[in-house]
């Protein structure tokens, strides 16, 4: 059986579209993670000096490498390859799907330079976000991811029936879920720090 031999403009949107999605995958796994070390390193100004300085400077440099290693290279893969997806596919550019979805980009790619804003001021140790802030702010990117791939995957036909609002509320319950646990583990360490 022959191979099947794909002319150059499928052959770069298959390119584009794999590099793209592992742009996203690699760039939301550091989104994840790097708000995370950041309610770490807030949380770790409750520790004895000797041990908060050791904690922070851990935190700062991880925050450092999982931002400039693996986060930024990943949303410049993502973004670079989605140029490539659109200079392959420029119909798309005329598409209500697409504008919003772009919307929901420009807002990601904020958020990224927040992160980095953020970083910054814990470095410097003037950074105001409270944990639980910090917490709240770690679940804007899942709801970005949603609203994004539901706008890849429905494009004009976005849903807007039970279905879409079953998915919309299990969202909210995962990021309610998160903050209760979060609650409820630090309350659980002030009675255990209180009755020893």
């Amino acid at each position: 059986m022959p191979l099947l031999t794909l002319s150059w403009p499928a052959e770069a949107y298959l390119w584009f579209k794999t590099l793209h999605i592992v742009g996203v995958v690699v760039w939301f796994a550091g989104l994840f993670y790097l708000v995370r070390l950041f309610i770490y390193h807030r949380e770790a100004e409750e520790l004895e000096e000797s041990l908060r300085l050791a904690f922070q400077a851990q935190y700062g440099l991880m925050e450092r490498r999982l931002a400039n290693i693996i986060t930024t290279p990943g949303m410049v893969v993502a973004v670079v390859c989605a140029a490539g997806l659109l200079s392959v596919n420029p119909a798309w550019l005329q598409q209500g799907w697409m504008h919003a979805k772009l919307a929901f980009v420009a807002a990601l790619l904020a958020y990224h330079a927040f992160c980095y804003r953020l970083m910054g001021q814990l470095n410097r140790g003037a950074c105001s976000w409270s944990p639980k802030q910090l917490r709240a702010l770690n679940e804007l990117p899942t709801l970005l991811l949603v609203i994004v791939v539901m706008l890849v995957v429905f494009k004009n036909q976005f849903p807007t029936g039970a279905a879409t609002w079953f998915i919309v509320a299990l969202v909210v319950f995962m990021a309610a879920s998160i903050q209760f646990y979060a609650r409820w583990r630090r309350l659980r360490a002030e009675r255990l720090s209180a009755n020893a």
